[in-house]
């Protein structure tokens, strides 16, 4: 074989795995409007004693579904209608927003990981049937990467791992501080609210990369 015919086949196969590399470490992006999780307390004052959701569409991750059923938000200052329920049902309601859903309804929901919501904002939601006020209950979600045990493996995070993450393009920015979880049923996804994707023009099913880790063993994939 030609010295040419050799560079030449080395360098198409250099190329393939470069280009391999680049797509695993991508990680789809997922937009998450405002929406409402409920306990089952407050879905029987909302929408009645034996009321069942009806499904709309299975989410991405396993066994979460958008539903038919809808709530209004009343704030302090201003009224959302039309916030979706997702299920199923929680152990405690909690309202997720974006900072600019906040501005209009006139509270200031702190930024925090699903499920903490001690001393979080206040909201009143009214369904169908009936409404209730949440003394606290309402965050703006931090972002953060559903990842599969193998995905967690590849790319050398753990879960509850903090690391920065970027995303390119003309409006292209790192985000800082995303949450890692890790479970053997996620699906690979980047779930940021539309605050976010607005500020860096990303769309559902854009891409974006690990930047670096926040370890000690710090590493880049660009």
């Amino acid at each position: 074989m030609e010295n040419s015919q050799l560079i030449a086949m080395i360098t198409e196969a250099a190329i393939k795995q470069i280009c391999h590399r680049s797509e695993n470490n991508k990680i789809p992006v997922a937009i998450s409007n405002r929406h409402v999780h409920l306990s089952q307390r407050d879905i029987k004052i909302l929408f009645g004693e034996h009321h069942t959701f009806k499904i709309k569409k299975v989410l991405s991750q396993p066994k979460q579904y958008a539903c038919e059923e809808k709530v209004t938000l009343v704030g302090v200052k201003g009224v959302i209608e039309n916030v979706r329920i997702l299920g199923p049902s929680r152990t405690h309601t909690q309202v997720e927003i974006s900072v600019s859903d906040g501005i209009k309804l006139g509270i200031s929901p702190p930024v925090r990981d699903s499920g903490d919501l001690a001393n979080s904002a206040s909201i009143t939601l009214v369904g169908p049937l009936g409404c209730l006020t949440l003394q606290e209950g309402v965050i703006v979600a931090a972002r953060h990467i559903h990842m599969h045990t193998t995905d967690a493996e590849r790319f050398g995070v753990k879960d509850k791992e903090r690391i920065s993450v970027t995303a390119a393009g003309p409006r292209g920015l790192v985000f800082n501080e995303t949450l890692i979880r890790v479970s053997e049923h996620y699906r690979l996804e980047m779930h940021i609210d539309i605050d976010e994707a607005n500020a860096a023009s990303l769309h559902n099913q854009d891409y974006v990369e690990i930047h670096q880790t926040h370890s000690n063993t710090q590493k880049s994939f660009l």
